[in-house]
């Protein structure tokens, strides 16, 4: 696949199912996400894989975010399930580093890239993605689970898998309204 048909026809994939990438697969997603553009050499990001008894225990973090949070019942149950929607699941989390030149939010910016080009690099392998945060992106428990600090963010998560059915083409959006030239 060339890059444009990548660009043009990317979207997510919500529902997953195995295989998972393999290692060979992951090493070429990990390495996509690591050429995400990087002011300074700061590489401002992480990435905490999680398969196999790794979904199982951020299913664990979930569920004991949501109880301090007082669900229970289904949504207890909900929590501790939301990882294994797909085979992998990979967070993103930006690092951030007090520079002169660099300021917080273009590290931010700089892993959400990395995460896209993971998504990109997932597609063209023939696996499907999908980016999502919710509010476990910014629960106090997660982020320190995961070890979370001071101003680093989760930046989100990647589901990572095979499509479950196939996706259909959907048209691109409109640029009217969204596009000015000066």
């Amino acid at each position: 696949m060339d890059a444009k048909a990548l660009l043009l026809n990317r979207h997510s994939q919500h529902r997953l199912t195995y295989p998972g990438p393999s290692a060979e697969q992951l090493d070429a997603i990990l390495a996509a996400g690591s050429r995400a553009p990087d002011h300074a050499g700061l590489h401002p990001w992480e990435f905490v894989v999680a398969q196999e008894q790794g979904l199982e225990r951020l299913g664990a973090i979930y569920y004991d975010a949501a109880l301090a949070d007082g669900a229970e019942g289904e949504a207890l149950a909900r929590a501790r399930l939301l990882p294994t929607r797909a085979p992998m699941v990979i967070t993103v989390i930006a690092k951030i580093t007090e520079h002169p030149k660099v300021p917080v939010i273009e590290q931010h910016l700089s892993a959400g890239c990395a995460l896209m080009a993971m998504q990109m690099m997932a597609y063209t392998l023939g696996l499907g993605g999908v980016w999502r945060t919710g509010s476990y992106a910014k629960h106090p428990l997660v982020r320190e689970a995961l070890g979370v600090q001071g101003d680093d963010e989760i930046v989100g998560f990647l589901y990572l898998g095979t499509p479950a059915k196939p996706t259909e083409s959907r048209p691109l959006p409109p640029l009217e309204g969204h596009v000015r030239h000066l």
